[in-house]
C-alpha cells in the first residue's frame, strides 16, 4: 500500500548528520529520521547505551514498571522543574494524552466548559 511517494534512493549507513546511499554517495540528513533521530546516526554514546539496554530488556508495556524509565522520569522532572513525567508507547498515544492532560488541567483550574477552537 502506498502511503507516500518513495524516493528513488536507498541508504546503507549514517554517521552524525550524514548518510550514504547504496551507490556510495554522501548526503546531509535533514529529513530521513522524521524527527526521531535528532542525535544523528551512529553516535558512540547512544550506540553503547542502546546496546547495553538491549542486552537487558528491549521493551515492555507501560503496564509494568521499568527501573530505567523511572530513573529517566526522575531526571526529566529534575531538569524541567515539573512534578511528574508521562510516558507513551506511540505518537498517537502522546497526542491523546496531551488532550486529556490539557482537559484535566483546565478542570483543576475551574474551567468546566472550555470553548473548542
Amino acid at each position: 500500500m502506498k502511503t507516500y511517494a518513495r524516493q528513488p534512493i536507498a541508504f546503507t549507513h549514517g554517521d552524525g548528520a550524514w548518510m550514504w546511499s547504496t551507490d556510495g554517495k554522501k548526503y546531509l540528513d535533514g529529513l530521513s529520521g522524521i524527527a526521531v533521530n535528532g542525535l544523528g546516526h551512529n553516535h558512540p554514546k547512544l550506540v553503547k547505551a542502546i546496546s547495553e539496554q538491549a542486552g537487558k530488556l528491549i521493551h515492555t508495556s507501560n503496564l509494568y514498571g521499568v527501573v530505567e524509565q523511572s530513573n529517566l522520569a526522575d531526571r526529566l522532572c529534575e531538569i524541567s522543574g515539573m512534578d511528574e513525567a508521562f510516558f507513551c508507547n506511540s505518537g498517537a498515544e502522546a497526542n491523546e494524552a496531551a488532550i486529556k492532560l490539557a482537559k484535566y488541567y483546565g478542570h483543576k483550574k475551574g474551567i468546566e466548559n472550555a470553548k473548542i477552537i
